[in-house]
């Protein structure tokens, strides 16, 4: 029961200071505006302004306005997608840095395990196996230079 009450008081104080007087000062050629008459120079009290009466340049305002942050969301959308795309980027570099070197891995075994058979086996069968060995690491040398 309080609550209803409380909000209605505090509706009734909102609605009474917007209905506050306004004063316009003239002060030698220079105009302001205030809450109080002016101590010097010349105070005009200005009406309040009615209700649902808008200046007419508030909707070329409004416009504007809408149309400054349809154009900053639209940047904010492309810089998303192009951040979203570098991402991806870097991704796929990383995966394809990742295969380069499981390949590579993989070729240095196939090297390694030929050059062991070729210690171990004699007569023909060792140039066979040192041929072998020599295009293993050939085949590595072309495909992981470094």
């Amino acid at each position: 029961m309080i609550r209803p009450l409380l909000l209605i008081a505090l509706c009734l104080l909102c609605h009474c200071a917007g209905a506050q007087a306004i004063y316009k000062c003239n002060d030698g050629g220079k105009i302001s505006y205030g809450d109080r008459p002016c101590a010097a120079g010349t105070a005009t009290r200005l009406p309040p302004p009615a209700a649902g009466v808008t200046p007419p340049e508030a909707s070329a305002v409004a416009t504007r306005d809408a149309r400054t942050l349809l154009e900053l969301e639209k940047l904010r959308i492309a810089r998303e997608k192009q951040s979203e795309a570098e991402e991806r980027r870097q991704d796929k570099l990383a995966r394809a840095a990742q295969a380069r070197r499981k390949t590579c891995a993989k070729l240095r075994l196939r090297h390694k395990w030929a050059e062991e058979d070729a210690t171990r086996v004699q007569g023909k069968a060792r140039e066979a196996a040192l041929l072998k060995a020599r295009r293993q690491r050939e085949t590595m040398a072309v495909e992981c230079p470094a």
